[in-house]
């Protein structure tokens, strides 16, 4: 089966001097992860790689630098599952952990689905994966963002969340099978203890025997639309990935006012990405590629 991979660095509109970091970013994580295709590595093996990239890479909102809540803690979510078997791991609400998406793989490798909070540290600890600390986690940039919102707040001037900034990966491996990650530390200055879609299966990632696919955008609607799920059912249907993800995104401009994207790989081994938004970073390897194909 020709392998391929394509991740995003999240939908919404990027700030001009901010395109360029972005759009490397996202080069660096697919060429991890295709490299760990390349070596007869499985899909979910590069997936989980390659969003470990983009969550060492402080530029995007999962793991080191993830938005702040409202209360001034970081509350991270990720979800993962491997298409062939229907495993699936998540995590929900968690803190003081560098990469959620290797806790959600740990989740995916145990008799559990979705962990959340306090339970879910207190998992990643029997599992061997050490707590960090708020500062590792935290940057100056989203530090002092946060301040000027609790000021705005203060002053009774609300500030809205950002609903974008999650990253994700899907692939398909030598043997065929897709896997699908998505990680994020949710929107900005959001409400303690909400969860978007990013952990739930269906809505902010889905994999099966016809795609992969990761999303990034207003969770909310996402999860009313079950997007991901959607995405995957258009294939079973007869599209292709690109095809299906215009279909995906389609459905959420009609049926709901929340923006955001998506990307996939079909079984066949062919990449999709659709937005509704200026700007989605991205990049992707397929066979006989020599260098990643970057877009914003």
């Amino acid at each position: 089966m020709p392998i391929a991979i394509i991740v995003h660095g999240g939908a919404g509109t990027i700030a001009p001097e901010r395109i360029e970091g972005a759009c490397k970013g996202c080069k660096e994580a697919s060429t991890i992860g295709w490299n760990v295709l390349q070596s007869g590595g499985t899909a979910l093996a590069a997936v989980e790689a390659a969003v470990r990239s983009l969550e060492d890479n402080p530029l995007y909102d999962a793991g080191t630098g993830s938005y702040l809540s409202l209360d001034g803690k970081i509350e991270m979510d990720a979800g993962m599952m491997e298409g062939r078997t229907l495993q699936v791991g998540s995590i929900a609400g968690v803190e003081l952990i560098k990469n959620p998406i290797s806790l959600a793989r740990q989740v995916l490798e145990s008799p559990h689905v979705l962990l959340v909070g306090k339970g879910a540290q207190q998992f990643a600890q029997e599992r061997g994966i050490s707590l960090c600390e708020l500062k590792d986690l935290l940057t100056e940039d989203q530090h002092e963002r946060w301040k000027a919102a609790r000021k705005a707040l203060d002053e009774g001037k609300l500030q809205e969340g950002e609903k974008h900034g999650t990253v994700g990966a899907v692939a398909i491996d030598s043997q065929g099978h897709l896997a699908a990650a998505t990680s994020t530390g949710g929107i900005f200055n959001k409400y303690p203890g909400r969860v978007g879609d990013s952990p739930l299966v269906g809505c902010g990632y889905y994999a099966d025997e016809d795609a992969a696919v990761s999303c990034t955008g207003y969770g909310e609607d996402f999860i009313r639309l079950l997007i991901a799920k959607r995405a995957s059912d258009f294939v079973a249907g007869g599209m292709n990935a690109q095809e299906a993800a215009e279909a995906a995104i389609k459905v959420l401009g009609a049926r709901a006012s929340g923006t955001g994207g998506l990307i996939m790989v079909d079984h066949r081994g062919n990449i999709g990405f659709a937005h509704n938004t200026p700007n989605m970073s991205r990049a992707s390897m397929q066979e006989g590629m020599q260098e990643p194909t970057v877009a914003s």
